[in-house]
């Protein structure tokens, strides 16, 4: 994920990636301070408790990983100075000197713990299947990591990558990761206001980063705030005006960005991906309303909205960069636009048009709400009610309700109450999806669609028998079998902007904190 749902309004759930930072005049740490906004706030703050992108974003300023994943799919050093995979055998050597923020030592053991708090399903981690396999088991040794999976994961490296540490005081203390931190990472949280900003100071002594990164670099800054500014064009007026050093945009304020004369850096992202609430009770369980709604759209005028005229038609799941497999499983594979082969197939199902216009069956209307995040900005409430629209025209009474990332994720994993949701779920490589598309249905897993597609399966669990990009046919087969049923509807692609202003950095799935650089 990055599995879940990084400063983007997605569940950004890819590989942190390497430091360094660019060129230009630096400034020294000792009085600067690197500010930006994020468009949602994160939550609770328990780095393996959340899949929100808001949170995962959050999470690689004060948690280290045991490896990290440079930006050409390179595997670098983090906590880990070496490892090896043999089959389904894992083994990490933890570096020694890695201090937690309390103080206190990072240890085989703290690893071991992890896994173990990951692993067991009462902990309800949304981590677990996904960076972890399920069934996985880990022992240590001094400083050595055994981890034994229960059969081949194709990417493994890859998906620990992205499993945050927790470090032995807040492992026993779950509770007081709320509203703090307690990890080997870069910086320490000093101040949490939910819904207002997070502030971070620089940990000196650091020197485990991605890489070999270490905080003692010229022009890192001393101070990180965070700040919630949900408007994007408030955000960008910001950055303008100097206040803020980093903000990502997804509408149409980027023009304005880039007409200034700022620079960005940005990451290939799926922005437009539909899913339907498969589980009983709910309209959209009827194979036939999912064909039929998947039918009534546009899928080309949606992407061409939701993106602002910049991106182009989804092309698989992993689009996260460095993408495991390469190619298009898209194209050709999913319903094609036909409103009138929409209502037929409602027709079909006995979904038949009252005076009102509107279809019912068994007295009961045809009536579904989407919901859509509201961090999309403009673009993404304009293509929302374009959906809504072409789903009337067919019979359907829809509505649009655009949610913070917060109130989706509470959606879509708690409360079930939802029928159709427009959820970004962003990987680097197609395995660290399948828990959200097959799977025990949320609360007990994290397939929130409840999806059950036996092609699915039956392709997915072959390629999971092969390694790396060996798999990637099989993975293909297994989407388009999601596709042509109209399981799940993936449908635009665009590169995503984080612009700077008096700063660089870079960004592998979601920023690199070590590759901060205060400009002079």
């Amino acid at each position: 994920m990055r599995p879940l749902i990084a400063a983007l309004a997605l569940i950004c759930l890819a590989g942190c990636g390497s430091g360094g930072g660019g060129g230009g005049e630096t400034t020294s740490p000792a009085s600067t301070t690197f500010t930006m906004d994020l468009a949602a706030d994160p939550g609770a703050l328990d780095p393996q408790g959340s899949a929100v992108s808001a949170l995962f974003g959050l999470t690689q300023f004060a948690y280290d990983n045991l490896v990290a994943v440079a930006a050409d799919g390179t595997i670098l050093p983090q906590l880990a100075s070496a490892w090896t995979v043999d089959g389904t055998t894992l083994t990490f050597d933890i570096k020694s000197g890695v201090t937690c923020a309390d103080g206190a030592p990072f240890t085989a053991q703290t690893v071991v713990d992890n896994i173990s708090y990951v692993e067991d399903p009462e902990n309800k981690s949304p981590f677990l299947g996904v960076f972890i396999p399920a069934g996985a088991t880990a022992s240590a040794s001094g400083s050595k990591v055994t981890v034994k999976l229960p059969a081949p994961a194709p990417f493994a490296l890859n998906a620990f990558s992205n499993l945050p540490m927790v470090c032995d005081a807040g492992m026993k203390n779950r509770a007081s990761l709320k509203a703090a931190t307690n990890g080997t990472g870069p910086y320490v949280l000093t101040e949490a206001v939910p819904s207002d900003h997070y502030t971070y100071a620089l940990r000196e002594g650091y020197t485990w980063g991605p890489g070999g990164a270490t905080t003692a670099e010229k022009g890192m800054p001393a101070k990180v705030v965070v700040k919630i500014v949900a408007n994007e064009t408030t955000a960008a007026n910001e950055l303008l005006a100097g206040t803020i050093n980093a903000v990502q945009i997804v509408g149409p304020d980027a023009d304005r960005l880039a007409g200034a004369g700022l620079k960005s850096v940005g990451i290939q992202a799926l922005v437009g991906l539909q899913w339907y609430n498969h589980a009983e009770g709910h309209l959209t369980s009827d194979p036939a309303v999912r064909m039929a709604l998947t039918q009534a759209l546009d899928l080309k005028q949606l992407q061409v909205a939701i993106t602002s005229g910049k991106g182009a038609p989804a092309t698989q799941f992993a689009t996260l960069a460095p993408s495991g497999c390469a190619g298009d499983a898209v194209t050709g594979h999913l319903p094609a636009f036909d409103a009138t082969a929409a209502g037929a197939t409602l027709d079909a199902a006995g979904w038949a048009k009252g005076a009102d216009g509107i279809r019912a069956k068994g007295g009961k209307p045809l009536s579904v709400t989407l919901l859509s995040d509201s961090a999309l900005g403009s673009a993404g409430s304009g293509a929302a009610e374009l959906a809504v629209a072409a789903w009337k025209a067919v019979g359907i009474e829809a509505k649009a309700v655009h949610q913070n990332q917060t109130q989706l994720s509470g959606a879509i994993f708690g409360t079930g109450d939802w029928d159709v949701a427009w959820v970004p779920v962003n990987v680097s490589t197609p395995d660290q999806i399948m828990p959200f598309l097959s799977g025990p249905a949320a609360p007990k897993g994290t397939n929130f669609a409840a999806i059950d597609n036996d092609g699915y399966l039956a392709a997915a669990t072959k390629a999971m028998g092969l390694t790396g990009a060996e798999g990637c046919a099989d993975w293909f087969a297994a989407e388009q079998a999601l596709y042509k049923a109209a399981d799940v509807v993936p449908f635009a692609n665009s590169v995503i902007p984080t612009f700077l202003k008096g700063a660089e950095l870079s960004i592998v799935g979601s920023i690199v904190p070590t590759s901060i650089r205060m400009l002079g």
